[in-house]
């Protein structure tokens, strides 16, 4: 929602609703610019300049790793100063991106071996992003996540709370009432002319690259969702016949509800994973706001919501109990495996006890107990034929 453009598809607030209350970071980067980052946005934000004129900051989200950013000393900044206008800047981010991903964690290895073992080889976008912190400050980035854990109030994810004082609100749904919402979320927008907004951007601002076979889906404005989905039907409007047109239309339509879902419920698994399951002490109470049935909206989430920010503001228990979600103090997220039997790579702990309960994993496990099984029988039946027995054959192995 930082950039221009876009509206319907970014979800941006009305200016009806932006005029009964201010808001910020919203539509102020050209939509050009491919190297804004969440260190930009964080930056941006002044959260206490809110405070220093007497009013309450409210983070709304959407993007919890961005909201992460301003609670947390989490994140390591590289860069002098970012500019919004677009034109042609340097970001070795980008420039490493480029590289194979084999050589790139191979130079990583060489410069920082514990992030290199912490990284998977083909999480190509945080090993560049390791090496460019090396490569601009001259400190590997293990060591600065280190100082950052060591600071008072720091813990395994990162440094202390920035803001002690403040609490989440969690609004959550059935996942079946989510999936309904969502799917109507997605006919509202072709209802309110998301196709004349695609193709307006896209003959502004994608055209051209895409025609030099320059486009990118992975920086910027452009990882926007829908945006991508809906890339073959507008390069081939006009280019083919009706009824191509027409499916490929479709195929953009049922591909944003996927992955509209399937972003929905990233930002739950986050929510519980880095907000719920936070260890250390320095974790806001997490309120959960059940948002299931829009006909209850003032019962179960307005009237409880205000009580909740209103006790908050007279320094006060509010009647409700935040979400508590139990978390091992020793599981490492970061812990490095190698399933030599598929041939991959599991990095932390959830996620290895995930692998090894896959089906894919079972599978080549029962594959090669059942290859064992049939070399132990051939040796053991060579081992007979060549053996000189009496007539008691009680001692062969089995």
């Amino acid at each position: 929602q930082v950039y221009k453009g876009l509206e319907i598809i970014t979800n941006k607030v009305s200016p009806q609703e932006q005029r009964l209350c201010r808001h910020h970071m919203i539509s102020f980067v050209d939509p050009l610019v491919s190297n804004y980052t969440v260190v930009d946005f964080r930056d941006k934000a002044h959260i206490e300049d809110i405070f220093a004129r007497d009013n309450i900051p409210i983070v709304v989200g959407g993007t919890n790793y961005y909201i992460e950013s301003l609670l947390w000393k989490v994140l390591i900044n590289t860069k002098k100063g970012t500019s919004t206008a677009p034109g042609p800047v340097t970001d070795r981010k980008a420039e490493l991106e480029q590289l194979d991903g084999v050589e790139l964690h191979r130079r990583l290895s060489q410069v920082d071996p514990e992030m290199a073992a912490k990284l998977h080889p083909h999480d190509k976008r945080k090993v560049a992003r390791s090496l460019q912190v090396f490569e601009e400050t001259g400190i590997p980035h293990s060591e600065i996540l280190h100082q950052q854990q060591e600071e008072e109030g720091g813990g395994p994810l990162g440094g202390p709370l920035k803001y002690p004082h403040s609490c989440i609100l969690w609004l959550h749904a059935d996942q079946a009432a989510l999936d309904q919402r969502l799917e109507k979320r997605v006919y509202d927008m072709l209802a309110a002319g998301l196709l004349e907004e695609l193709r307006d951007f896209h003959r502004r601002y994608n055209q051209e690259k895409v025609a030099e076979n320059g486009q990118d889906y992975q920086h910027g404005i452009f990882q926007s969702i829908g945006f991508k989905e809906f890339h073959e039907y507008l390069v081939s409007e006009g280019n083919c016949s009706p009824e191509t047109s027409a499916l490929l239309l479709q195929k953009g339509i049922q591909a944003l509800k996927q992955v509209t879902k399937r972003y929905a419920r990233r930002q739950n698994k986050w929510v519980r994973n880095r907000f719920l399951r936070r260890p250390g002490p320095n974790v806001p109470p997490v309120y959960g706001l059940e948002v299931s049935d829009h006909l209850r909206w003032e019962e179960d989430v307005l009237k409880p919501a205000l009580e909740i920010v209103e006790s908050f503001i007279q320094g006060r228990e509010p009647l409700a109990k935040p979400v508590k979600m139990e978390y091992d103090v020793n599981e490492n997220k970061r812990s490095h495996r190698v399933c030599q039997l598929c041939a991959r790579v599991i990095i932390g702990d959830r996620e290895w006890a995930a692998h090894t309960r896959s089906k894919s994993h079972l599978h080549h496990l029962k594959k090669r107990r059942k290859l064992e099984a049939t070399s132990r029988a051939a040796e053991t039946s060579g081992d007979s034929g060549g053996a000189e027995t009496s007539g008691d054959d009680s001692s062969l192995p089995l």
